[in-house]
Parts: structure tokens; sequence; C-alpha cells
């Protein structure tokens, strides 16, 4: 009975401290687009993608916070049916970004090799 009550305990103290941490992030966090495009994690870090026909952008927030991308590169590949569009993203301000005639829409399929550092990450995404 004394094992019962001391994993209840845990169990409790562990819910609410995951409630606590939970409740202390900003709302940035939430992983929501902030500039229209389609928003996935990969180590931490958020990106996203907004793909238009004119313009290929790529924002990179830390933890909420938009990412240094002064010194990073993407590739990111489009594939739309059975076209497939290989696109490198340059840093454009406080993203990376390719300006050009892109073929996406609805279903287009994007992949993004992105370095920061040195480091690779890929992340993958389906354009709304």
């Amino acid at each position: 009975m004394k094992m019962h009550a001391v994993l209840a305990s845990v169990a409790l103290a562990l819910a609410g401290s995951a409630f606590a941490a939970g409740d202390k992030h900003d709302h940035a966090h939430e992983h929501k687009p902030l500039h229209g495009g389609v928003v996935v994690e990969v180590k931490d870090m958020d990106y996203e993608l907004v793909a238009k026909p004119t313009v290929i952008q790529l924002y990179l927030r830390d933890h909420g916070k938009p990412a240094d991308v002064s010194k990073a590169s993407a590739k990111v590949t489009l594939l739309t049916g059975a076209e497939k569009q290989e696109v490198e993203l340059k840093p454009a301000g406080d993203k990376l970004e390719a300006t050009g005639s892109f073929k996406v829409g609805p279903g287009t399929k994007a992949v993004a090799v992105v370095t920061v550092g040195g480091k690779p990450a890929t992340a993958r995404f389906t354009v709304k």
C-alpha cells in the first residue's frame, strides 16, 4: 500500500510540473504559422515554409524567437505530382528566400535541408 501512495504522489508531482512548464511558455512557441505558411518542428527549431508561385521563404524560430539566418542556407526540393524542382534559398533579412517561378499548390510536398552553423537539419512539409 505504501508503494502505491508513493507512485501516486510522484505521478501528481510530475503532472503538476508538466502543467506548470506548459503554462510558462509564451504563446509564440505554439508552432502556429506567423507568415501564413506551414510549420514543422525539428530538434527544438520551428521551420515555417511559405511557398508561392513566385517566392519560396523559410522562417526559422528557436524556442519562439527568430533564429539568425545570416550564415544559414537551405535547399528545398518541391514535389508537385510527378514534377520535381530544387531551389537554393539564401538569407534575406529574417528568413531564407528564393524568387522565381515555382510549381506549388495544395498538396505540394517540400523537403528542406537547412544548414545553420554547419549543422544540417531536414524538415518535411505539405503545402496547404
